[in-house]
């Protein structure tokens, strides 16, 4: 009982006697449960939870996850069952464990794969309840003072897990003391050698500093008493370990210029009064006004509030301040966990709380669309670092984005269907592409089209974890209805040489053709033909295998020229044109199912098709839809005299045609002239021909063809 005594004292400063008689009853079930179990120490495993509940007990947490804390290990760890603990303590405290508890029964192939499903789990569990998230803080902020006696390859993984994952929910969740202690936990843990140096030349470097350090914090006392402007605390502010490396490490920055910066922070009695504080500073040194943020105006994400400014100090040493008031203090350092610290009801607590909320709603919606764990995992951790960027929308709303974010990132950040359907942007009134880097202050205006749909390019300039699962799923539904479509057109195509339609299979015979394929439904099967994995004419035959007519049909079919599949245009990615040949409507087209890729469009003559002949069932008969549209690439090789604005009279040409150029190269072969290799994008044959014959009767030009594989005779 001893190991409980310390939380019992803690207890007692706010909970009342049968509450903390209960959370004892929960320390005698998690003691018989865990023993003769030792912890790498050597010490007896629960002392553990006990430390955790008592990190817990500090924050002044309810008995629930009180409770939760030192039952958190008994699921995973020992044979006590989540229903035995619903029916002691109740089912929030259940839920509660269950939440923290891994996944330990679910083989994984890798480890990340592993943590990435628990890391997911986790996350579930905080949207239906913020505590778990808070038991696992302590859990981890617990295995982290203890990690030295781990074995090191264990250890440097645990730390590199907590700089990654715990370290930043902490500071999304604004828990900043505990932020600074899992990032020099972390940090000594990782990189002991780098922790051990810098470690010690901070300690040299603070007795050089304390002299100047004395010397402005009594002329901004001095200051602010001339004044009459009450405060409750000045303290100059040290620089934690990890904080010194990442600064040197992300900014190149050298130590001592690193250490040259001094920070105060003078916390005051209300609001107003910080704007007081900030011109009798703005007065006693002179401001960098480009390093002026106001965070009380506009909060962080995580509901942090203060006013930070940079001074240009005596000697010229840049002094960082912040100006805060002590809710705002308390809301600095614990966050969400300051909602039961400090018992209040206070806006400032429960704008947190909602904060945190909104977070989670958008992880949930990262979530839905992650096709698996890591993927979810990745898109967190891009959300999780985030150096703010502050921008308006149209109606004067304040949104925070991470640095580096594009109109993009901001429509998928107001909401899902606005960002799919974004086709430009305003940024302050002006046109701007779609891919440019959003600055503070700046007013942003989406404009959207109903028709519009997401671009794969937008993948390299998003920097939201938002915004790219929303990309990659859309794009991979888009995808997918495209192959089942195209799946579609091929399958009836060949059941029709049958004299069959895919509405006259029988259901029974349809399921067993899909179950023997191994695949769970019919759009499945679908997808599977126009991705090309699966052969139309095979699945044909097997559908087909019911009617006797069918098999005459077959007989009378293979001597029988198949109708060739219609191409529109618009199939998108399950369509490719290849690019050895450059087919446009008008040509006569053949081509062949690759898989994963479906249909490749070829001209008929293409040589790379006689690698298909022997293989009848992946050659597919083509044709153009009729009024077909669309933009189509060609190659065009032309000659040209080798004169001053050549190549600029031939785009202006190759313009006026309705054409735009999309690759060119230009090589001089004599002297006298250019060999041109031109991209340029044409509607059809007909476009095709109008374009060559304006590029003939354009001076300079010798000849004008188009580039075509080696056809066959």
């Amino acid at each position: 009982m001893q190991d409980f005594e310390s939380l019992r004292q803690e207890l007692q400063h706010y909970l009342d006697s049968s509450q903390i008689h209960t959370i004892e009853e929960a320390y005698l079930l998690a003691k018989q449960a865990h023993e003769g179990q030792k912890r790498y120490t050597g010490e007896p495993y629960i002392t553990h939870p006990v430390a955790v509940a008592l990190i817990l007990a500090q924050m002044r947490m309810d008995p629930a996850t009180i409770i939760a804390a030192i039952l958190h290990d008994v699921i995973e760890d020992t044979a006590v069952e989540k229903q035995d603990i619903a029916d002691k303590f109740g089912k929030e405290v259940a839920n509660l464990v269950d939440g923290v508890t891994k996944l330990t029964q679910i083989e994984f192939e890798s480890r990340a794969q592993a943590q990435a499903e628990n890391f997911r789990k986790m996350v579930m569990a905080m949207a239906r309840d913020i505590r778990v998230i808070l038991v696992k803080i302590a859990d981890r902020l617990h295995n982290m003072r203890t990690i030295g006696c781990l074995p090191p390859d264990k250890r440097r993984r645990i730390a590199k897990e907590t700089l990654e994952i715990f370290a930043p929910i902490a500071n999304r969740l604004g828990m900043h003391a505990f932020r600074v202690e899992f990032e020099d936990l972390g940090f000594a843990a990782r990189y002991p050698m780098r922790h051990r140096v810098i470690t010690e030349a901070a300690s040299k470097a603070l007795g050089s500093r304390l002299e100047i350090m004395e010397l402005i914090d009594n002329e901004i006392r001095n200051s602010l008493k001339k004044t009459n402007i009450p405060i409750r605390s000045l303290t100059g502010r040290e620089k934690h370990t990890y904080s010194i490396y990442k600064k040197m490490h992300e900014k190149h920055l050298s130590f001592s210029e690193v250490m040259d910066v001094y920070g105060f922070r003078v916390i005051v009695d209300k609001l107003d009064t910080c704007y007081r504080v900030l011109g009798v500073l703005h007065n006693l040194y002179k401001p960098l006004t480009q390093r002026f943020k106001d965070y009380i105006a506009i909060p962080k994400a995580n509901g942090y509030q203060s006013l930070h400014t940079t001074l240009f100090g005596p000697f010229g040493v840049p002094i960082e301040v912040q100006i805060r008031t002590e809710e705002m203090h308390k809301m600095a350092e614990y966050g969400i966990s300051a909602h039961w610290l400090y018992k209040t009801e206070k806006a400032v607590f429960s704008e947190a709380q909602n904060r945190a909320k909104e977070w989670l709603k958008g992880v949930l919606e990262m979530h839905k669309s992650s096709k698996n764990s890591l993927e979810f995992i990745e898109n967190v951790k891009i959300d999780l670092f985030p150096d703010e960027v502050y921008v308006f929308t149209p109606k004067g709303s304040i949104l925070e984005l991470p640095a580096g974010a594009t109109p993009v990132d901001f429509a998928y950040a107001i909401h899902s269907d606005i960002g799919n359907t974004c086709v430009a942007a305003k940024l302050d009134r002006k046109l701007a592409p779609l891919s440019t880097p959003l600055d503070n202050g700046q007013q942003i205006e989406i404009i959207t089209a109903p028709g519009a749909r997401p671009n794969p390019a937008w993948l390299n300039f998003v920097v939201t974890g938002k915004a790219r699962s929303n990309i990659k799923h859309f794009l991979k539904k888009q995808h997918r209805d495209e192959s089942i479509e195209l799946g579609t057109r091929l399958i009836e195509k060949s059941l029709s040489s049958f004299g069959l339609k895919l509405s006259q299979i029988p259901e029974e015979h349809l399921q067993s053709v899909i179950h023997a394929a191994k695949l769970d439904s019919l759009q499945h099967f679908l997808e599977e033909i126009g991705l090309g994995n699966r052969t139309a004419l095979l699945a044909a035959k097997q559908l087909a295998k019911f009617s006797d007519s069918a098999i005459e049909k077959e007989k009378l079919s293979s001597h029988a020229t198949p109708h060739p599949l219609a191409i529109k245009g618009t199939e998108g990615i399950v369509v490719t044109y290849a690019k050895c040949c450059r087919p446009i409507p008008g040509d006569p087209i053949s081509g062949y199912i690759d898989p994963g890729r479906g249909v490749v469009v070829h001209n008929e003559q293409c040589p790379v098709l006689e690698n298909y002949h022997h293989i009848p069932d992946k050659l597919i008969p083509l044709r153009w839809e009729e009024k077909i549209r669309g933009d189509f690439p060609v190659d065009l090789r032309i000659d040209i005299l080798n004169q001053r604005g050549s190549l600029a009279s031939l785009a202006l040409v190759i313009s006026e045609a309705e054409s735009n150029i999309e690759q060119i190269n230009a090589e001089e072969f004599d002297g006298r002239y250019f060999s041109v290799n031109a991209t340029i994008t044409t509607h059809n044959r007909a476009h095709l021909a109008k374009i060559l014959r304006r590029i003939r009767k354009s001076k300079n030009v010798i000849r004008v063809m188009r580039n075509k594989p080696q056809y066959r005779h």
